[in-house]
C-alpha cells in the first residue's frame, strides 16, 4: 500500500492489517510517554484546503506521537488563495522532501491527482463528497472494540448521506468486512446513482432501529442545505432524529456513532449523544490512533509496530 485514497481500494486483509496494527499501537496511548522512535526523520506535510479542525490535529498528533516532523499547510490565506494551483503546491512539497501528504480538499479526486505528481504517500483526509477513507477505519475499529468481529453485523448509516463522504467511504469499508449496511435517508438526500453501492436503503428509520447492531448518524450539512431538501429542522428531527425512545427502540448491547461535529438537538438528542451507548469520544481517541496505523504502515516499511525495547 503506497497511498490511502479510497477505501473501494482496501482488500478485506488490507483492512485488517490496519485494525490489528492499531489496536497495538492503542497500547501506546495508554502509556506515561506516548511517544515511539518509528518515524524518526520523516515529513508529513498536513495540506488543507478546506477547514477541518479536529481532523487535522487527529493527524498531527498521530505523527508526532510517531515522532516524525509535521508540516501545517492551511491554503486559506496561502499563495493557494492567490490562484496557485494543486499541481504547484504538489511541486513545491516535493522539493521540501514530504515523505506523506495528508490532503483534504473541496474537489472529489482532488488526493488521486496529487498521489501522480508526488513521490511520498497520499492521504486522503476527506475530498468533496467524495471519500474520508481514515474516517471509515477508526468507525469500522470502534465497532470492532465495542462489538468484535465484523462479519454479519448490521450497521443502518442515517441522514445526510448525499453530502456524506463518511458514508461511502464506510459502506465500503464495513462491506469488506463483512457487515451488512443500510443507508436510512429521506429521498432528497440519497446520491442518484446508488445502485452500485454495496447495500441496502430504507427510507424509515423506525423500521430499522430493532435490527441494527449499530446506528450511525450523520450530521445535517446545513452549509450545504441551501435547496431545501427537506421541510423543515423539525419535521427532518422527528422523521430521522435519534432521540431517547428511538434508541430504547435498538436491540441491547446496539451502539450510536457519529462522526462529528453534531448539531444537539437536530440529527441526535443530547441525552442520547451522552449515553452509554455513544461511541462518540472513543471515536475521537481512535481516530489518533487509527492514522497512527494508517501513517506507520505507509512509511515505515515493515518493521513491528512496537519494538520490545520501546
Amino acid at each position: 500500500m503506497r497511498h490511502l485514497l479510497s477505501t473501494a481500494d482496501l482488500s478485506r486483509d488490507d483492512a485488517l492489517l490496519i485494525l490489528d496494527t492499531a489496536e497495538q499501537l492503542s497500547q501506546v496511548s495508554g502509556r506515561s510517554i506516548k511517544k515511539l522512535p518509528t518515524l524518526r526523520g520523516r515529513t508529513v506535510v498536513n495540506l488543507f484546503f478546506e477547514d477541518s479542525t479536529r481532523t487535522r490535529i487527529s493527524f498531527e498528533a498521530a505523527a508526532k506521537r510517531l515522532s516524525a516532523d509535521v508540516i501545517n499547510f492551511s491554503a486559506k490565506g496561502s499563495s493557494v488563495s492567490k490562484g496557485e494551483s494543486l499541481k504547484d503546491t504538489a511541486l513545491t512539497l516535493q522539493a521540501m522532501g514530504a515523505d506523506a501528504v495528508v490532503v483534504r480538499h473541496g474537489a472529489s479526486g482532488a488526493p488521486h491527482r496529487l498521489a501522480n505528481w508526488v513521490d511520498g504517500s497520499v492521504v486522503n483526509a476527506g475530498d468533496g463528497t467524495h471519500e474520508h477513507p481514515t474516517q471509515a477505519l477508526l468507525d469500522a475499529f470502534t465497532m470492532r472494540r465495542r462489538l468484535g468481529d465484523l462479519e454479519g453485523r448490521r450497521v443502518s448509516i442515517v441522514g445526510d448521506v448525499l453530502h456524506s463522504r463518511v458514508a461511502r467511504s464506510n459502506v465500503h469499508l464495513l462491506t469488506t468486512l463483512g457487515a451488512e449496511v443500510t443507508l436510512v435517508a429521506p429521498p432528497t438526500l440519497l446520491p442518484v446513482a446508488m445502485g452500485e453501492w454495496p447495500c441496502e436503503v430504507s427510507y424509515d428509520f423506525d423500521a430499522v432501529l430493532p435490527k441494527s447492531d449499530v446506528v450511525m448518524m450523520l450530521r445535517v450539512q446545513h452549509e450545504r442545505m441551501n435547496a431545501s431538501y427537506f421541510p423543515s429542522a423539525r419535521e427532518y428531527s422527528r422523521r430521522y432524529g435519534l432521540d431517547p425512545e428511538r434508541l430504547g427502540r435498538m436491540p441491547d448491547g446496539a451502539i450510536v456513532m457519529h462522526p462529528g461535529p453534531m448539531n444537539r438537538g437536530m440529527e441526535i438528542a443530547a441525552e442520547v449523544a451522552d449515553s452509554g451507548r455513544s461511541t462518540i469520544v472513543e471515536q475521537v481517541t481512535n481516530g489518533v490512533t487509527v492514522r497512527m496505523a494508517v501513517l506507520y504502515l505507509l512509511l515505515s516499511g515493515s518493521e513491528p509496530a512496537i519494538g520490545g525495547n520501546q
